[in-house]
């Protein structure tokens, strides 16, 4: 089977083959595999904060969180005749409600979560911010709340799903702020989800921000 260094362009199901294979993780963006990098140790910290809170608070309720390692399929449902179009991704932190939805009889390709957090890096933010948010918000009706968390000063950015598919923006700053899921009933303190981080630089005191896109 030809590797990701060999060709450009694969299939959807030669992508799913290649890296239920693979001892790394891969994204793919319609038909090309890009390989993900390591976290940073902040990251790291965020990461693991994030989802403990959130693992605690969903204990006994119809939710859960996963962590880094599963896929989610945000595009059309691949058709062999089509040219190479899709994203598949691996949400740093991720929370399905309910009955979960999946890609294949492998079970491990998400089809609908309800809240997706991404950790923000100086390689990935503008894709994050941008078209990763289009697809997202596009192609994942279930998606109420998309979270995007800032590793180098205490800053959130919370997305959310109003009624009519528009998404308003609270931007949260500061240890002593908290963020509010309220789709699934959970809060984050942000002097938790940085506890363990070390910043460069004083921050400012918590600010929270609402706008409608």
């Amino acid at each position: 089977m030809a590797t990701p260094q060999s060709r450009i362009y694969f299939t959807e199901e030669e992508y799913l083959a290649i890296e239920r294979a693979s001892e790394e993780r891969h994204e793919y963006v319609d038909g090309r595999i890009f390989a993900m990098a390591g976290e940073s140790d902040e990251h790291g910290e965020i990461s693991s904060n994030i989802f403990g809170h959130l693992f605690d608070q969903l204990s006994g309720k119809p939710c859960r969180a996963r962590h880094e390692n599963t896929k989610v399929r945000s595009g059309p449902e691949p058709k062999p005749s089509q040219s190479p179009e899709g994203f598949y991704s691996y949400p740093d932190v991720l929370v399905v409600c309910g009955e979960r939805k999946f890609h294949d009889k492998y079970r491990d390709v998400l089809l609908n979560p309800n809240v997706i957090i991404e950790i923000l890096s100086k390689s990935t933010e503008a894709f994050d911010r941008g078209e990763k948010f289009i697809r997202y918000r596009t192609w994942l009706p279930s998606l109420t709340d998309y979270i995007l968390v800032s590793q180098d000063k205490p800053m959130i950015e919370h997305y959310r799903r109003q009624p009519n598919s528009e998404w308003t923006l609270a931007t949260l700053t500061g240890p002593d702020a908290a963020l509010k899921i309220e789709s699934i009933d959970c809060s984050l303190k942000l002097s938790d989800v940085y506890d363990g981080v070390q910043f460069p630089s004083p921050q400012n005191a918590p600010i929270e921000n609402d706008l409608t896109i």
